[in-house]
Formats: C-alpha cells, structure tokens, sequence
C-alpha cells in the first residue's frame, strides 16, 4: 500500500511517517523538514515537494507558509492548463446557483477574449476554455467572481437539486444547505479535490452516490454518505449517518473532512483514506465524540480563516501577477568591429 512506500527517492521515509514528524517536531517550512529527515536531494522533486508543502500547511494553518515553487502548474496559475497550453476558467457558483448579473459577465468575458468554448460542467457550473496565460489576470477581474478552484487538489464543487423551493418532491432544502456548505469549505486545500452533493429527496437528482461527501434529504432530516467517487473507478459512498438539522450536517461535514485533511496521505481520495483507515474509525472521531467532533470543525475553521480568495489575491498584488506575464524573446545582434 502506498504508506508503506517511500514518498519518493529523494526520502526513505513514507507520507506516514513524514506527516508524524512534521507534527511532533513541530516543523514548519520545506527547508526545516527536508534537515530534520535527511532529505537525499537539496531541494526535492516534483513528487515530494506539492506533498511537503500540503503536509505543512495542513498542519500548521498560519505558520507554515504555502510555497508556491512546490505547487503544480494548475495551482500556480489558478486555472487549468490544456493540451494546447491556453488554460480552463471556472468561475464559483455556489451550489450551483447563478443570476442574470453573472451570466452577463460570463457573457462579455467570451466576448472580450474570444473564448473558443463556453461549456456546462458536470459539476453545475460554467467552464470558459482556451484562455491565454497572459489573459487570466485580466479575465478574473472582468468576471468579478470567487475562484471555483476546479484546478487544485481543493474543494471543487457542490451539486444541488432544486429541493422543497421549488420541487414537488422535495422534502428539504437542499439548494441551501449546499450554498451553505460551499462557503463552509471556501478555499479549502485537501489531499486531493473534493466534490458534495446535496440531494432534497431519496430521488437523488443530484447524484449525492458518487461523491466524497453526500447528502440526501427525507422526511426526518437528512442521510450522509461518505467516500463516494466518480473518477477512473466508480465507487459507491457509503452510508455514514443520520441527522435531523442542516446545521447539523454542516458540524459532521466540518469535522469529516477536517480528519481527512489531517490523516489522509496526498493525493489519496476519500474513498481510498476509508478504505485504509476504516469507517469505524471515522465514526469513532466523528460521531462518537462530540468534544472531537467540535474540535475537528473549529480546527477547519481556523485554518480556512487564513486563506485567501487566490483570483482576488492576484488581481490586488502586482508583484503576484508575473507568474501570467509571457517571457520576452529579446534579440541581440551582433556587434561589428
């Protein structure tokens, strides 16, 4: 299994046994952990370094400081990169909801920057395709919304039914609930991307099944399941428990993650984090104890209350806007004598 391997061959240790000592030690930057374990490369690889840095900053929100060197490409721009080198921009819509206003914007966006291709995701939301690197900055202005982070190892999405506002069938107000639970985990880094649903009735509409968190109203309240995903190989969430009230969903769904972004290796999705720890662990941290319980989601909670929106972030530092800047190509003649 993947603990027992070493993270790569810059290190004999495993994503264990390096999450344990950066805990323990107190460790705080790239530099201090790479001493403190006898890195066998000065400066690590592609491999070890975006995992260092998530093992950092999860650990210690506020001290550790996010490295950007250590991000992929899609996390340091902020966007997608496609095969043809323009990049992918998804604007948030919470829960999937959106207004005239924003669809405009959308509208003038692909207009103004001749975007080849606006598309519908499978996550609810609207993906504007083939924008220049040198354009983003300027894109994510003129949008003027929150990034969707579709690019990141993050919280991505969460996908909602129409619920009792408007359905017929509906027994819970799940387009809420799932607006409520998208601003719960707004910018959220993870071990790996992170996708909810919330469904108003056992219709499902929303596909709460295939999703690492989900949620599905009925008549008492509302159902969660957990390590659901949609990906290479499909798997079917598992049932985890049962709650009366929407706030109550949004404490267990806190604390849920909240122990996933701290004992989770990177890269590992939910369903494989539960495959490996086991689901009467989890219930044991979650459900079990609710001293824990409080204690997992105020711990998310205070993490996320050091992160910043990154389109923002860019948009409002000029120094953070070169990494969208193209090199130029300067030509040097050669000098006569």
């Amino acid at each position: 299994p993947k603990s027992e391997k070493a993270i790569c061959g810059c290190s004999d240790f495993n994503h264990g046994q390096i999450r344990k000592a950066i805990r323990e030690q107190h460790l705080t930057s790239m530099a201090q952990t790479m001493e403190y374990l006898n890195w066998s490369t000065p400066n690590g690889c592609a491999t070890c370094r975006p995992a260092l840095n998530y093992y950092l900053i999860s650990t210690w929100p506020g001290e550790a400081k996010d490295d950007p060197q250590s991000r992929l490409i899609n996390e340091r721009a902020h966007a997608n990169i496609q095969k043809d080198g323009t990049y992918s921009v998804v604007p948030r819509m919470w829960g999937g909801v959106t207004n005239p206003s924003e669809l405009r914007r959308i509208a003038d966006v692909a207009d103004k920057y001749n975007v080849p291709m606006v598309k519908v995701t499978g996550g609810q939301r609207i993906d504007l395709l083939g924008i220049k690197k040198d354009d983003l900055p300027a894109v994510w202005k003129d949008l003027d919304m929150p990034s969707g982070h579709a690019y990141g190892k993050s919280i991505r999405t969460v996908k909602t039914c129409v619920g009792s506002e408007f359905c017929r069938f509906g027994t819970q107000n799940s387009t809420q609930l799932g607006i409520d639970l998208e601003h719960d985990l707004f910018n959220m880094w993870s071990p790996h991307k992170v996708k909810l649903a919330v469904s108003g009735c056992p219709r499902n509409c929303a596909e709460a099944g295939i999703k690492d968190v989900g949620i599905i109203g009925v008549d008492s309240g509302f159902e969660m399941y957990i390590g659901g995903n949609g990906g290479i190989k499909t798997e079917v969430a598992e049932f985890f428990v049962k709650v009366k009230t929407a706030e109550e969903v949004r404490e267990y769904n806190a604390a849920f993650l909240q122990l996933y972004r701290e004992e989770a290796f990177y890269l590992e999705r939910t369903v494989h984090y539960l495959q490996r720890v086991g689901m009467e662990h989890i219930k044991k941290a979650v459900l079990e104890d609710e001293a824990n319980r409080k204690a997992l989601a105020a711990r998310l909670h205070y993490a996320l209350s050091f992160e910043q929106d990154p389109w923002k972030e860019r948009i409002e530092t000029p120094q953070l806007k070169k990494e969208f800047d193209t090199i130029k190509v300067v030509q040097i003649e050669e000098a006569t004598v």
